[in-house]
This record gives C-alpha cells, structure tokens and sequence, in this order.
C-alpha cells in the first residue's frame, strides 16, 4: 500500500492527508439539528451527525489529497454507534479513492497486538470466508512495549500488503518526559527511530518502506536528524497548522526527491469555515467548500517544503 500512497502523492503534487477528528461542537448546528430529528438526541443522532459531517468534507476534498486519518477515539466515545460512523467513514473514504490511515495508536503484546492488527488492517477468518473488520490501509502503532508490540503488526500488514507509522517522536509539548530522555547518551526517539529503520529494512515497497514513523512538526529540528536516521521509512507529521507547523520549517521531513513525508491537518481543515480567513467567505452551510480551500491553501504552502531548487 506504500506505492499506491506514494503514487497517489505524485499524482496530485499534494503530500497531505486531512485528519478526520470530529467533535460534535465542530458540527454545523444545521447538521446536528437534521441528524437528531432523525434519530433522536442521543448516541445514534451524534453518530449521524459526524458521519454526514465526514462525507461532506470528502466530497469537497477528495479530489485534492491521496489520504485521510480518522482517528478513532473521536468515534469510541460514542461507543457502538461512533464505531459505525468510523466504519461508514471509512468505507466511503475508500469508494473515493483515498488512502485511509486508520489514527489508533495501539499498542499490546502476543495476540493482542495481533488481534488489534487483524481488527484494523487484517482479515477475520470464518471457515470459508474472510471479513476485514474495518478498511483501512495503514495504522499508527505505540512501541512502547517494544518488538513484542510491533512485529505482529509487521506480520498482518504483510500478508495483506499494507503498512503502518510507528510513533518515534510526537507533537504533543509533553512528549519530552518520556522521548527526549537520554539512553547511553542518546535520546530515545533515535533509539525508537534505529528500531524502525530496522524493521522497515525486512518490508520494503518499491522506494519506501510499508513501516513508517510519526514525526511531529512542532520538532523540525529533530525531524532533520530523524529524517537521515529513516531515509526509507515515510513519515507521517502531525502538527501542521492549529499546533503551529508551517510549511516552510518542514523541508527537513522531505528526501531531495521531494518525497518521503506526508503532513497531516486535522482542525485546521476541518474547522476551517470557524477561523480566520475563512470564517469571512464561508458560513456554516459552507463548511465543506472551507474545508477546500484550505486544503488548496495547505498546498501552497507545503511546496515550500518539498519543490527543490
């Protein structure tokens, strides 16, 4: 699944992938007004409620960007039926032709990783036949519990072709406590990032490898030396836009041929008709056309980043 993500970023000269976090006070109160009409004030109208959100802001981008990244806790917290509107997303999401990278973070041992890993980017067999629980291409992983965690990840996203980013060095400000602490002089992001080199060595695409690595943006200084530890493995940067990462600071998470990194914006694209500039163009009815343009916007500024001279 790396090749088809690396050529779907060719194709459309747009290294972004719009994560897809719903809340429900990002919703258009005409939304959420029809879909608990409908349903009802409760779970299942919360549910409809983001899925119709969902659906309208891929319709106006999936034009524009190769992926999207729900990330699933938005959904658990409406139990069963935000589960079904994460599946729905997820589903139509692909109909489009978009690379789908499921945001889990999971992260256990045995066959506990590995069912999580079946769960979301595996197949469930039952006697003749085989179900994929959910749809996506790619999950993020913790390794916090080492090679016992990662590799049966490694193992399902072999069998069925499709990858992974392994968390190495976040965007969060508190991501130091633990990442930043040195180990025999070195701090443990690099260590993890050693790790992730390794095992993307043993599952390779064509350019890249299917195990990649979530970068912050928020660190570019970190991402540079990440970057030559990693030069195989694409990196997954989050950060970009509401936590303050700007396009022409993130040149450092790109090869010199202007691959290798694809840029996530969750709030700033999908809240976009709330903020500045957009909130003077675009009304709540128009949410999805803000959406849009700030992906077109979100262009511009990435080539910064990634067009060498």
């Amino acid at each position: 699944m790396i090749n088809e993500l690396v050529k779907k970023i060719k194709e459309k000269d747009a290294p972004i992938v719009v994560g897809l976090d719903p809340m429900l006070s990002y919703i258009p109160e005409y939304i959420l007004e029809v879909s608990f009409a409908a349903y009802g004030r409760n779970l299942e109208g919360a549910a409809e409620a983001i899925w119709q959100y969902n659906k309208g802001i891929i319709d106006c981008t999936y034009d524009l960007v190769p992926a999207v990244k729900p990330q699933i806790a938005m959904y658990e917290q409406f139990g069963v039926e935000g589960l079904r509107a994460f599946k729905r997303t997820c589903n139509y999401a692909k109909q489009k032709g978009l690379v789908i990278i499921g945001d889990v973070k999971r992260g256990d041992i045995g066959s506990t990783s590995e069912a999580y890993a079946i769960g979301h980017v595996g197949k469930v067999v039952l006697g003749k036949h085989a179900f994929s629980p959910f749809t996506e291409d790619f999950v993020t992983v913790n390794p916090y519990l080492g090679s016992d965690g990662v590799k049966p990840f490694i193992k399902v996203c072999k069998e069925e072709k499709k990858g992974m980013f392994i968390l190495v060095k976040t965007s969060n400000p508190s991501s130091g406590e633990f990442q930043d602490q040195l180990v025999d002089g070195r701090p443990l992001y690099e260590i993890v990032a050693d790790k992730v080199a390794q095992w993307g060595q043993d599952h390779m695409g064509d350019e890249y490898s299917y195990v990649g690595a979530v970068v912050g943006a928020t660190y570019p200084k970190m991402g540079e030396t990440l970057r030559k530890i990693m030069p195989n493995n694409y990196i997954l940067v989050p950060g970009y836009g509401a936590q303050g990462g700007q396009g022409k600071d993130l040149g450092v998470f790109f090869n010199k041929d202007g691959l290798g990194a694809i840029v996530n914006s969750s709030r700033g694209i999908i809240c976009a008709y709330k903020k500045a500039p957009y909130a003077e163009r675009f009304g709540p009815e128009d949410y999805a056309e803000a959406s849009r343009q700030a992906v077109l916007d979100m262009k511009e500024d990435l080539k910064q980043a990634y067009i060498k001279d």
